[in-house]
């Protein structure tokens, strides 16, 4: 049965006057606030987050951050539905999330728990009216979803012979152009060899579990991938190996034009960087170094082209990276939103989007993916605060 969270409605009175939550008894800031300096976040006067400081939020002068959904706890990998239910996965929590808005202000009017105690099911896809959930060691799939959102179906088995590895073995997927849901499978392990060729991986797969094969190697461990609007190509981020310094190797985002190439792991970090122990072995055949070297130990996970049209066109077919943060760099780095801007199929710049979740050696908030909503805004998930944003842009 599914769990219901209210997530009330704060409206402004004409007398200048507004409700405190129902929830946690707060009052917002009144409506003649002073307004933010260009370059920090816009909130809404109704929308202060709950205590989350989205006040602290940088973003380029035009743009504004409010709360989505609240009370999301480990909110994770994003997926819309067809009716534009927002689907959520989490690891450690094991719960898959929907999230609703009826009225489609913005703002979520309720969040579903529609699956319990699942094993670390990061991962979620919608096609042709069902959700597909990656656990560590299958994909799930639930029919109808949407239509059952109160009384969710029981899961169908849709391929259950992935590795159980729980090193790097939470999952992120989504279904490419080509019809084939595509399942990354990750070293189980910080740096390493495996016989076994699935480790190490992006895989894809019929919706139906049929055909698994390797679509690429050498990838530690991607947490986030889209396919170029007008190419078909796909690109994904992946996360470097630790233990080699606080500024090597770089995260890297990656682009595969075709099956068969290899990114390089574990001989080969970033562009050129041997790594200590395999890398006297060589570039691998068919290695194909990033496309675009990102932050080292930024942690860079879900990713989007940007193709709607809310925001400035500058932006449109421009790459949003949502970077988690390191875990153990002497100096934190990550816990924002980047962009990546391309000219043609290559990457031209990396640059700060959104920051402001990591105040001086302390994150409030740890961002997970991004997802382009179809009004043309951009939402952004954060496992450590439990929320979900939503990034719009007013002229």
């Amino acid at each position: 049965m599914a769990r219901n969270y209210l997530v009330p409605s704060i409206s402004v009175a004409a007398a200048g006057l507004v409700a405190a939550c129902a929830v946690c008894g707060r009052t917002p800031p009144p409506n003649d606030a002073a307004p933010l300096t260009a370059g920090t976040a816009a909130v809404a006067a109704d929308d202060w987050g709950h205590g989350l400081p989205l006040e602290k939020i940088k973003l380029p002068p035009g743009f504004r951050i409010d709360v989505y959904a609240y009370d999301v706890p480990g909110a994770r990998s994003l997926a819309v539905g067809e009716r534009g239910t927002l689907f959520v996965g989490t690891r450690k929590k094991g719960n898959v999330y929907a999230i609703s808005d009826r009225d489609g202000d913005g703002r979520a009017d309720d969040v579903a728990t529609i699956a319990e105690g699942l094993n670390n099911p990061n991962g979620v896809a919608f096609r042709d009216g069902a959700l597909y959930v990656a656990e560590i060691h299958r994909v799930i799939r639930f029919d109808d979803v949407e239509n059952r959102l109160q009384n969710p179906p029981a899961p169908a088995v849709v391929n259950d012979t992935f590795p159980r590895d729980k090193h790097h073995g939470w999952k992120f997927i989504r279904f490419g152009p080509d019809g084939k849901l595509y399942v990354p499978v990750g070293a189980p392990c910080n740096v390493c060899e495996r016989d076994d060729e699935r480790y190490a991986s992006i895989m894809r797969m019929n919706a139906d579990g049929s055909e698994l094969e390797v679509f690429a190697r050498g990838v530690r461990n991607t947490v986030g991938f889209d396919w170029h609007p007008r190419t078909g190509e796909l690109w994904f981020t992946d996360n470097g190996r630790d233990w080699m310094g606080d500024h090597t190797p770089p995260d890297e985002l990656n682009r595969a034009p075709e099956a068969g190439l290899h990114f390089g792991f574990p001989y080969i970090h970033g562009k050129d960087i041997p790594d200590p122990k395999y890398g006297k072995k060589g570039k691998p055949p068919r290695f194909t170094p990033p496309a675009k070297e990102l932050g080292p130990h930024v942690a860079s996970l879900g990713m989007r082209f940007y193709g709607g049209n809310m925001f400035p066109p500058a932006y449109r077919g421009r790459i949003f990276i949502a970077e988690h943060g390191s875990w153990n760099r002497t100096t934190p780095v990550g816990y924002r939103v980047t962009l990546v801007r391309l000219d043609g199929n290559r990457a031209i710049s990396y640059e700060v989007f959104a920051e402001g979740w990591l105040q001086g050696r302390e994150a409030w908030g740890r961002p997970v993916d991004v997802l382009v909503m179809r009004d043309g805004a951009l939402l952004v998930s954060d496992d450590k605060a439990g929320a979900i944003y939503r990034i719009t842009y007013e002229s």
